[in-house]
């Protein structure tokens, strides 16, 4: 199982910024209804670097006032930073026209055009928009690691830490290694959200582990939709050997589908193929 490996203490920061964050303006309503919340802890940015490791090419999606930008560009990175408020972002390009590894576009970023040569995406995103820039991350062919400031509930549901795994984990693993890597604290950000965050790191795996994406897929949403809510009786109507294959697999007939890790998933469709 993935776990949270941050244990920094912020409380000293965290003190200071709540004091700042107690008086909200009309501009932080706004943020608010565009779903930014902008990281100003200095050791958050920095644990967040350290989780990336950017080089090359780097991606980043909502990079609001450019904190994380500059913390990329610093460590040597090529940074196309994405921001769809027009008014941040014609301020982030005015601020850093002449910085070298900095490019500024206005736009969102689930609609841009993904490189054709290898590169990672980095960023702290709008939580309303998580899901979509995890997709478009994981449908990106050149895509080599995305590093994801998210809501700390999105982030365990999705690494297995709660002891349980979602569909999309299940379904990528063979491609996705998941991984929670550090706890950052909602005091972190300005204007503060309501919930914790987390850092999701996402590895494309160098050789999959399954040969055939097709078969594989079929068989987890075939268990994930499947009636009766236990991988056996899921999997009964469609396939057949499923006792033997479940036991190769290491997995009791009647373990609930969202239980079974993902490795589990791998094994069990090779026994079945």
């Amino acid at each position: 199982m993935a776990q949270d490996h941050s244990h920094k203490n912020y409380s000293h920061t965290q003190r200071k910024i709540a004091a700042r964050g107690s008086h909200r303006t009309s501009r932080d309503s706004n943020r608010r209804t565009l779903s930014q919340n902008f990281l100003v802890d200095p050791r958050a940015v920095e644990l967040l670097m350290t989780v990336a490791d950017p080089a090359g090419t780097v991606l980043e999606p909502g990079a609001g006032e450019g904190v994380l930008t500059r913390a990329l560009a610093r460590r040597g990175a090529e940074v196309t930073a994405y921001e769809i408020d027009p008014l941040l972002a014609a301020k982030l390009s005015a601020q850093t026209r002449g910085e070298l590894g900095i490019q500024v576009i206005r736009g969102d970023f689930t609609k841009a055009k993904a490189p054709r040569t290898e590169f990672a995406v980095v960023g702290n995103i709008p939580f309303s928009a998580t899901a979509r820039i995890v997709d478009w991350c994981l449908s990106a062919p050149a895509l080599t690691s995305a590093t994801l400031l998210t809501q700390r509930e999105y982030a365990r549901k999705h690494t297995g830490d709660y002891g349980r795994w979602s569909l999309t984990t299940a379904l990528t693993w063979p491609w996705f290694d998941w991984q929670l890597r550090g706890h950052i604290h909602r005091t972190s950000f300005r204007p503060i959200p309501a919930v914790d965050a987390a850092i999701l790191r996402l590895d494309r795996r160098p050789t999959p582990l399954v040969p055939h994406r097709d078969s594989y897929t079929e068989l987890v949403r075939t268990a994930y939709s499947g009636i009766g809510g236990s991988v056996g009786t899921a999997l009964q109507s469609r396939y057949q050997g499923v006792d033997t294959a479940l036991h190769s697999a290491g997995i009791a007939h009647d373990t609930v589908v969202a239980y079974v890790h993902p490795e589990q998933w791998v094994n069990l469709h090779s026994a079945l193929a």
